[in-house]
């Protein structure tokens, strides 16, 4: 494979939605993967003053996480609630599902891939809104 059509590739790569590609040319093989740096923020405590200070209430606690299974994106790419834009989403929240059955869609590259569900319960949380990216990884519904 040439350099021009590597360039090519990288560039296609980079441009794209694209986390991952590999072409096989003849006895060639290039793999392309692109990396993602998410900058994560920190939280900083700054020092009160030395003045006395009276018994403060407790602040809120952080919500908690959703206790359940996590179902999770095996793929990068958009996510739909239904099979299509008219039709009503396949799980609403409180909805008894069986392993198996479709929860949602995941288009990537073009291709339209049914996420089913993984264990049997009810959907506790949909934690994704409809039409938005997903990362592989990403929780997208809690089941209990």
């Amino acid at each position: 494979m040439d350099l021009r059509k590597l360039k090519t590739l990288i560039d296609l790569v980079a441009d794209s939605g694209i986390a991952e590609l590999e072409i096989t040319e003849g006895e060639g093989k290039v793999r392309i993967v692109k990396f993602s740096q998410s900058v994560q923020p920190v939280a900083y405590a700054v020092p009160e003053a030395a003045a006395p200070v009276a018994a403060a209430p407790a602040a809120p606690a952080a919500p908690a996480a959703p206790s359940g299974h996590a179902v999770k994106a095996p793929m990068v790419g958009t996510f739909y609630r239904a099979p299509n834009p008219g039709a009503s989403p396949f799980v609403e929240v409180g909805q008894a599902v069986k392993e198996g059955e479709p929860l949602c869609i995941i288009e990537a590259m073009k291709l339209l891939n049914e996420i089913e569900a993984d264990k049997s319960g009810v959907i506790k949380e949909i934690l994704v809104e409809n039409g938005e990216p997903v990362e592989y990884g990403q929780p997208l519904f809690i089941i209990g």
